[in-house]
């Protein structure tokens, strides 16, 4: 099924492309739970909270989705491959893993692959697997690398950003070439920094299919 148009996107079509989303340390078992219960007022396709947290109660339209490696990806590959696994054991139905963006930017192709492949592995579908590359860490080749060894690898999703890199997080740009680089093939997330209804809309516009959205309410807020 296509996507709609961001011009006909209305508010419930728009809220079924967010993992709504608490990752924050200081979060507490009661407000992921709160985030639990909002996400299905919202009617956002899913939540997205860190593995310690799980099994975290949900409706039943709601998916549940953690992190892996995260946020700094700079994690031994078996320790994000079993990280990923004890989260789906817990009842994750999507991982969201972080590469290890240094050996990509030292040209290190094979060693991104190798993880996200060791993750997918160890989480083989129907489970999503999702790939942060950091997006806005990396020059435009590096960007087109990191999307192309994820798709070798078996993923189902390239993600921008964990939104707590001090490079930034998600940008029209980004997502625009991440989209190009993968085509219908694989999903894209945009995550990170996207708080108003014409910043999601505009990701959509360039190509992003889920969105990463820790205000999702607000964000909701300008459509009907």
């Amino acid at each position: 099924m296509s996507t709609p148009t961001p011009a006909h996107l209305s508010r419930a079509e728009l809220a079924q492309m967010v993992d709504h989303t608490l990752l924050k340390p200081e979060a507490t078992r009661d407000q992921v739970q709160a985030l639990a219960a909002q996400a299905a007022e919202l009617g956002a396709y899913s939540i997205c909270v860190s593995p310690s947290m799980l099994p975290v109660e949900v409706s039943p339209r709601v998916k549940v989705a953690t992190v892996c490696g995260f946020p700094s990806g700079a994690h031994h590959p078996e320790v994000k491959a079993g990280e990923a696994l004890r989260s789906v054991r817990d009842g994750a139905d999507e991982i969201d893993m972080v590469i290890n963006i240094a050996r990509l930017i030292q040209g290190d192709l094979a060693h991104t692959e190798a993880e996200i492949a060791a993750v997918r592995a160890a989480v083989p579908p129907p489970v999503i697997l999702k790939v942060i590359i950091e997006s806005a860490a990396l020059n435009e080749e590096q960007i087109v690398q990191a999307c192309q060894a994820a798709e070798r690898a078996g993923a189902d999703f390239v993600k921008t950003s964990t939104g707590f890199h001090p490079a930034g997080g998600a940008s029209v740009e980004a997502v625009a070439l991440m989209a190009a680089t993968v085509g219908d093939r694989l999903g894209v997330k945009a995550s990170g920094g996207i708080r108003t209804t014409e910043a999601a809309l505009a990701m959509v516009e360039a190509g992003a299919t889920r969105l990463g959205l820790s205000g999702t309410e607000a964000v909701l807020e300008g459509l009907h």
